[in-house]
């Protein structure tokens, strides 16, 4: 009987391996500097553009530029260096700052790769890594966007793989760069709601909120003051030179803010496609 279970039970392993998808082979790295991590089957889709902006053309956030700059070269260039999340506030150049800074280290001749993958993807990470460690002769930008999580998910357990590496430990030539609107990775209120709820409230929320202290560098985007908006603007006049009166800028650039209820370095952005299309500046 215990022979016929054996059996029975192998057919059945063999046929859910017939119905699983075929993982892609790994690429060798040459077809691009940037690729998007996809699961079902694992392939890695190289990207031949990257949809960037210039690090000279991110104003605004000098403090923040310079730090993640001098980590992300450290790591390019086989030296220690940390996870870093970016946190703050919507449109303020979080992911263009890491598309920035990767161009940069590549453009020095550096073997960095950035690789994108999607939050909804983390629980398929720990292959993804398994890929990217056997690739030595290169370095590995892992990048996550918009990353946050609610109180009925479990993907953030996944993403403890990047971040400590469990037995294994994490591949040294990876690295992990996230922005999240949430400094904690989790809606304030639900931080509250569970320490009220929970009989040890000090513990109810550690661990989800611990894995934010997990990233070394922790940088900061806050919303910035209208000086700092019309110094984007002008910057991306510059950067295009794209030709026009400082007052009549001045004017069209708040006008812009304050129909969008607001400013930031997306709005800029914004703004001056507008401007450039009514100019005739190609960008």
């Amino acid at each position: 009987m215990k022979d016929m279970n054996d059996t029975a039970l192998e057919r059945i392993a063999a046929a859910l391996e017939r119905l699983a998808p075929v993982p892609y082979p790994a690429p060798r790295f040459t077809e691009a500097a940037a690729y998007v991590w996809h699961p079902d089957p694992d392939r890695l889709e190289p990207v031949e553009t990257v949809n960037r902006v210039d690090l000279v053309q991110l104003i605004g956030i000098d403090r923040a530029k310079d730090i993640l700059l001098a980590n992300t070269m450290q790591f390019a260039r086989g030296y220690g260096a940390n996870n870093a999340l970016l946190w703050g506030a919507r449109g303020m150049g979080k992911s263009s700052l890491v598309k920035a800074v990767h161009a940069e280290a590549v453009a020095q001749g550096l073997p960095l790769v950035l690789v994108e993958i999607a939050r909804e993807d983390l629980g398929s990470v720990g292959r993804l890594l398994a890929i990217l460690g056997n690739a030595k002769d290169r370095r590995f930008l892992l990048f996550s966007d918009d990353l946050s999580f609610s109180h009925d998910d479990t993907q953030y357990k996944s993403l403890k793989a990047v971040l400590d590496g469990g037995i294994s430990g994490r591949p040294a030539n990876v690295i992990l760069y996230a922005t999240s609107n949430r400094r904690h990775l989790m809606p304030r209120d639900m931080i509250d709601n569970e320490r009220s709820t929970a009989i040890h409230p000090g513990e109810a929320v550690e661990e989800k909120v611990s894995l934010s202290d997990r990233f070394g560098l922790w940088l900061g985007f806050h919303p910035c003051s209208q000086d700092e908006y019309l110094a984007m603007v002008q910057g991306y006049c510059d950067a295009y030179d794209l030709r026009i009166g400082a007052e009549e800028l001045r004017a069209e650039a708040v006008e812009w803010q304050a129909t969008r209820g607001g400013r930031s370095g997306r709005v800029a952005w914004q703004f001056f496609t507008d401007l450039a299309g009514r100019h005739g500046v190609a960008l």
